[in-house]
């Protein structure tokens, strides 16, 4: 299991390069930055709370290239993007450039989101909003993989176009299919090439374990490979890593909090001996 770090990167905190060359240096195995294009000054978290903090984030996909820039090995990640608010013809891109100038590490996790005044402002209708990142997902890999692609459906319509460059991972960066409700699993089969949960805890990682099995043997089943998993936000809780670590999961990312430099640091810090720890558990 690889260990990777996720933290809101943004207009406070370390810079975008600076903490990709932390991370790097400490020998962690990737950096995602999740996404969000604005907040409703009106709206709340599920818990209640003001997701003002959100609304400096840094665009992933700027902020992922200048980390490119600095890094040699370290894979690049959104955690995750929201393909809902986005044109799927731009966001395919984006992802093309990114991996080719990266040197093909960079790995899309992907989302519809959970503020449904952000959804609306984009003109998304929250109710059908799983349908529409399937078929936006749906689109992009036939942006990626066909010269002359075209896509024909309910949400996105285009006839053949052309676009290029090509992503420089053949057919395409994995994309990672977040989500831990109801159907989860379905989307990952159908449009996706790995699942991507969120886990809190213990309780999260036994259920998590479970799941992660019955999913494998859908993928079995219909002939599939084996499915890879990546957990993110995990607490850096050695426990709970030595569980997802037996459950078989290829790669955990420890939610860094935002703060000073001279705080980020003395975390990743003391961090850094998880790094390569789990690395041998498949």
């Amino acid at each position: 299991m690889d260990i990777g770090i996720t933290t809101f990167a943004g207009v406070y905190g370390m810079e975008p390069p600076a903490i990709g060359r932390a991370v790097e240096e400490r020998g962690f195995e990737s950096l995602f930055f999740p996404e969000h294009t604005h907040i409703p000054v009106h709206s709340r978290r599920p818990d209640g709370s003001s997701p003002r903090p959100y609304a400096e984030t840094y665009d992933p996909f700027v902020a992922l290239s200048a980390v490119a820039a600095v890094t040699r090995t370290l894979k690049l990640g959104t955690g995750v993007c929201l393909v809902t608010q986005r044109d799927p013809i731009v966001t395919a891109k984006q992802v093309a450039c990114l991996d080719q100038l990266s040197g093909g590490r960079f790995l899309f996790g992907v989302g519809a989101g959970w503020n449904r005044m952000e959804l609306a402002n984009h003109g998304t209708d929250p109710r059908t909003r799983m349908a529409l990142l399937a078929e936006r997902v749906q689109a992009m890999r036939r942006i990626w993989t066909d010269d002359e692609a075209e896509f024909h459906g309910t949400y996105v319509d285009f006839d053949p176009i052309w676009s290029w460059p090509k992503p420089l991972q053949r057919p395409h960066p994995p994309v990672l299919v977040g989500g831990n409700g109801p159907g989860a699993e379905d989307r990952v089969l159908a449009f996706g090439d790995g699942w991507f949960p969120q886990c809190d805890g213990l309780a999260d990682a036994a259920e998590l374990s479970e799941r992660a099995v019955a999913l494998r043997r859908r993928a079995t089943d219909t002939g599939w490979g084996r499915i890879p998993i990546t957990v993110f936000n995990a607490a850096p809780d050695r426990r709970l890593l030595d569980a997802l670590a037996d459950a078989r999961m290829d790669r955990c990312l420890l939610l860094l909090p935002a703060g000073t430099e001279s705080q980020m640091l003395a975390q990743l810090d003391t961090w850094a001996p998880f790094a390569s720890m789990w690395r041998q558990v498949t």
